[in-house]
């Protein structure tokens, strides 16, 4: 996983594309949003704003 993030890193800085970083941080706290929500009373309240 780190190297993963190591990689990504690179490529943001070799290709100077910066503004993918906060659509990849957006769509990853949404993964996890949705993950850790899965089983609780929040579920349903999430579910419906997608």
């Amino acid at each position: 996983m780190l190297d993963l993030m190591k990689d990504l890193w690179d490529f943001l800085k070799v290709r100077k594309k910066f503004w993918l970083l906060p659509i990849i941080v957006v769509v990853v706290l949404l993964g996890a949003l949705l993950i850790f929500a899965q089983g609780s009373v929040v579920a349903p309240f999430i579910y419906t704003i997608f």
